[in-house]
């Protein structure tokens, strides 16, 4: 176990838009702000004037020589893997914004080098944190609900034309895939989260109507391993924007709807017929704590201070990329595939689309 520390010093890399995200958590939690990294200069020393870090790096080993306990890895998805296994080598514990990687070949690179290094990673699945998602989950282990049945998972989402035109986006080699790999996997992290492992999924997807090599929209249909059923949409097409996920138990019905971050007022519970007892286990009125960044945040500090294991591990983080992958892998090659199924070997191991270039944009854009 690594030795207790009283205060956290932390730094982050890459200084753009989600990078304020961090920066607020991690003060929220309780975090010294240390060193913001980022090759643009000016960006960095703005970002670091406007959220309270102490100084500037323009590297990842620069910023360690101030004496760091925990880097959160900001930038663009394809860097995300070997800027963590940088910060593992130099002894830093690593906050991963999703996705943590592209591939599962990345992910367990990944493990490997937090293995060798003796620190931890976490990667941000803060849908996990909020207090009506940490209820349902209790609920569900006390057995009150019954078993779990059917449900749907879905991302609908808006991003026009100019969204893709940034140079990174809707790249496979940069963003790892589309709504899939890098906007529905906040949604169906908290499904996998709360129904346990999935066993199977038969998946469809598309480019409908940007100009992308990724898809814009997905639909999938997974079968768990308890046998319960749900069907997920991952879309970027969508104008009325929503996230919306339902969970159908033998003895009531959970709803969520809303769009990047929940609070108790975003959910609804349904007791079945003969349940209503149950809508009192639900309102119980214990303290609310909304979904973001700054729930899972309190617990990362908490754990490195503690010296103890932040959650979201990797391999807590596993099967929701196996969930991408699959989805992917079936809806390019027309197959179901099982939980299991991709490993070395398998071109959807290595990259999301398999290197089997679906969609190429001549075939409905020439």
């Amino acid at each position: 176990m690594d030795q207790p520390l009283q205060r956290p010093r932390a730094g982050i890399v890459g200084t753009g838009g989600i990078a304020h995200a961090h920066a607020e958590a991690l003060k929220l939690a309780g975090a010294e702000l240390v060193v913001a990294v980022d090759l643009d200069t000016t960006r960095a020393t703005e970002f670091a004037a406007t959220t309270g870090f102490a100084q500037t790096a323009p590297s990842l080993a620069a910023a360690a020589e101030a004496g760091l306990d925990v880097v959160a890895v900001c930038t663009p998805p394809s860097s995300h893997a070997s800027l963590a296994i940088e910060a593992l080598s130099l002894g830093l514990n690593v906050v991963l914004e999703k996705p943590p990687a592209l591939s599962l070949r990345q992910m367990r690179e990944l493990q490997d080098a937090e293995r060798a290094s003796g620190k931890h990673v976490s990667c941000i699945f803060q849908h996990r944190f909020g207090s009506p998602a940490r209820k349902l989950a209790a609920l569900q282990e006390s057995g009150a609900l019954g078993a779990a049945l059917t449900g749907f998972c879905n991302t609908l989402w808006f991003r026009n034309q100019e969204y893709f035109d940034v140079p990174w986006r809707g790249l496979w080699d940069v963003e790892g895939g589309g709504p899939t790999m890098g906007h529905g996997i906040h949604q169906f992290d908290l499904l996998l989260h709360l129904w346990g492992p999935w066993q199977e999924v038969t998946a469809f997807a598309g480019r409908l109507a940007r100009r992308t090599e990724t898809e814009d929209v997905s639909t999938a249909i997974v079968r768990f391993e308890s046998g319960a059923l749900s069907t997920i949409i991952n879309s970027v097409i969508s104008p009325r924007e929503t996230s919306q996920l339902r969970f159908d138990y033998e003895n009531a019905t959970v709803e969520l709807e809303h769009l990047y971050g929940y609070d108790d007022s975003h959910w609804r519970f349904t007791p079945a017929p003969g349940q209503e007892h149950l809508a009192s286990l639900w309102a119980d009125g214990s303290p609310a704590t909304p979904s973001g960044h700054p729930a899972q945040y309190r617990y990362i500090i908490e754990a490195i201070s503690s010296g103890s294991v932040p959650p979201v591990t990797l391999a807590d983080a596993y099967p929701t990329m196996e969930l991408a992958a699959a989805i992917y892998a079936s809806a390019i090659t027309g197959k179901t595939v099982r939980r299991g199924d991709i490993t070395e070997g398998n071109p959807f191991f290595d990259r999301a689309d398999g290197r089997l270039e679906p969609w190429k944009l001549e075939k409905s854009n020439a």
